[in-house]
């Protein structure tokens, strides 16, 4: 996960620990003096370090490649949070690769002044990081660890050694299989076959489990195996599960890594600070959310029916208990719910953000895998947030909608609309509030152009899903329900021309060339592109 801006799940409250993504950002140029005094202080190929990382530039990134078999580099704008919040963790991640005497280092680049490095490797957004081997310029790989020191730690380490331990025997076997709550063993006739390789391709990339590899006749007699087969074993609910290795298929590296992500959880999983990013990592598309308080012992009975239900769903369907008055406090917002709500149940739609309820809640297995396959047949309707209108909601400049008011305005045929959905702890919706407000200000008296906002964490719209924040949506007048999503600029001038040439922005007459002693003094386009960024959910 990147991102000055991912993908959020249900815990809103969490997510810049989520967020993925966030297209483009316009670059500013410095003054003319100011960057040819910066190229005259990077043209040596010398390597500079800051805090154990790498300064990287056009002219020593080659350098490096030759004398770091292994670099990870991360790809920056000093503008971008996110990228300021990965920094301490990735200079931590640096020094510790550095103590143990790796052979992987981490290297940095301000993709905003170093411009042929970050079209040379097609970055588009903030912080990219990608990994090069063996000096490979041309197919790096994009990282996929977490974005946090031990993630980023464990996933280099995973390259620089052997992904796989070597199981020669009983005795080392039942020590590697009773070392961790959760071991990976693959156990191949032959370790130079392809299944095998696919094997050593996951474990290099699912660093957070401890992977074994085996090949004696002995092991696979110890272990009750005739044929290729990978085992998770587990100190926690059935102990082991067999992932046999199709003759004629072979190994599919996706879906074996799949297989493990789903069978590593707890077949029912309370969400914990330990648990999210297993939780968010499964991948599993609807997440059953059980709602108590721990300190209720009544509440803590209900388990055992959700528990019951959790089997027939696994692998379709994440089973997590949030405890109301501990760690999962703060994400009871997100679902309109407060502490004496509790115990009560949620489906989620990961895909969308969809959240599903029961007419009445029912704790019983049976009454709740029926509310279970019933949302997964498509036959529950979603169960759709609105807060409550301000009581002056429609006299201000800027009109506050929310789910229940949201139909009226938007698609009112006599109108055309604009609408900002935000969320509250974006810094981007924040930067853009006064050009907002001034916007609402000078349209507040027109005949049939509506400035409106609406907070996309506390209301959700039926058939509309919004992925970040800020998103702009126009809303022609008419009765074809038509919707615009607004890509420019952010000012108050760029939104005007928009809206007086009805929801299209005009088109610019074509640059000129600019050619020698007939400077025009504009800046260059970003070569990153022209999108604002957001926060990418």
């Amino acid at each position: 996960m990147r991102g000055c801006g991912a993908r959020l799940v249900w815990v809103l409250v969490l997510s810049l620990a989520w967020l993925g993504p966030a297209l483009g950002g316009e670059e500013e140029d410095g003054e003319v003096e100011e960057e040819e005094e910066e190229e005259d202080e990077v043209a040596s190929d010398e390597l500079g370090e800051e805090d154990d990382v790498l300064v990287l530039h056009e002219h020593n990134f080659a350098r490096a490649l030759s004398e770091h078999r292994l670099l990870l580099v991360e790809f920056y704008a000093p503008w971008c949070g996110h990228c300021q919040r990965l920094a301490p963790a990735f200079a931590r991640a640096a020094a510790a690769l550095r103590n143990e005497s790796s052979p992987a280092r981490l290297g940095k680049v301000d993709a905003t002044a170093q411009t042929a490095l970050a079209n040379e490797f097609n970055v588009t957004s903030y912080p990219t990081l990608k990994f090069f081997r063996n000096g490979n310029r041309t197919h790096p790989l994009a990282y996929t660890g977490r974005m946090d020191t031990e993630g980023i730690v464990r996933w280099m380490q995973r390259r620089a050694g052997p992904s796989a331990t070597l199981l020669q025997d009983a005795d080392t076997a039942a020590a590697f299989v009773g070392s961790q709550d959760l071991v990976v063993v693959g156990f191949f006739k032959d370790l130079g076959s392809e299944a095998a390789q696919a094997f050593y391709d996951v474990a290099s990339e699912v660093v957070d489990m401890l992977f074994g590899v085996a090949e004696a006749a002995e092991l696979f007699e110890a272990y009750g195996l005739a044929a290729d087969t990978v085992c998770l074993f587990k100190k926690f609910d059935e102990g082991r599960t067999d992932f046999p290795v199709d003759p004629e298929r072979g190994l599919d590296v996706a879906e074996l890594t799949q297989l493990l992500r789903v069978h590593s959880l707890e077949l029912v999983t309370e969400f914990t600070n330990e648990t999210s990013d297993q939780i968010f990592g499964a991948k599993i598309p609807h997440h059953m959310l059980l709602f108590l308080n721990k300190s209720s012992s009544a509440q803590l009975a209900l388990r055992d029916g959700f528990r019951a239900a959790a089997g027939t769903f696994r692998g379709k369907v994440l089973f997590v208990v949030v405890d109301v008055a501990g760690y999962g406090a703060d994400v009871l917002p997100f679902f309109g719910l407060k502490p004496d709500d509790a115990p009560t149940l949620r489906l989620v739609k990961m895909e969308n953000n969809r959240k599903y309820r029961m007419d009445r809640d029912v704790f019983s297995d049976t009454a709740i895998r029926a509310f279970v396959q019933a949302v997964l047949d498509g036959k529950v309707k979603p169960h759709l947030l609105s807060a409550e209108p301000p009581k002056d909601w429609d006299t201000r400049p800027v009109k506050v909608l929310v789910g229940k008011t949201f139909e009226q305005v938007a698609f009112d045929e006599t109108k055309n609309v604009f609408v900002k959905f935000y969320a509250p702890w974006c810094s981007h919706c924040q930067a853009m509030a006064a050009a907002w407000e001034e916007l609402g200000e000078r349209y507040k008296d027109h005949e049939n152009i509506v400035i409106a906002e609406l907070d996309a964490t506390a209301n959700e719209l039926e058939n509309i899903t919004i992925n970040g924040f800020p998103t702009l949506h126009y809303f022609p007048a008419g009765p074809d329900r038509k919707m615009v999503e607004y890509k420019s600029a952010r000012d108050v001038e760029t939104f005007s021309k928009f809206l007086e040439n009805g929801g299209t922005l005009p088109e610019e007459p074509p640059a000129v060339p600019e050619t020698p002693g007939n400077s025009t003094g504009k800046e260059e386009p970003s070569p990153l592109g022209t999108a604002e960024p957001r926060d990418e959910l």
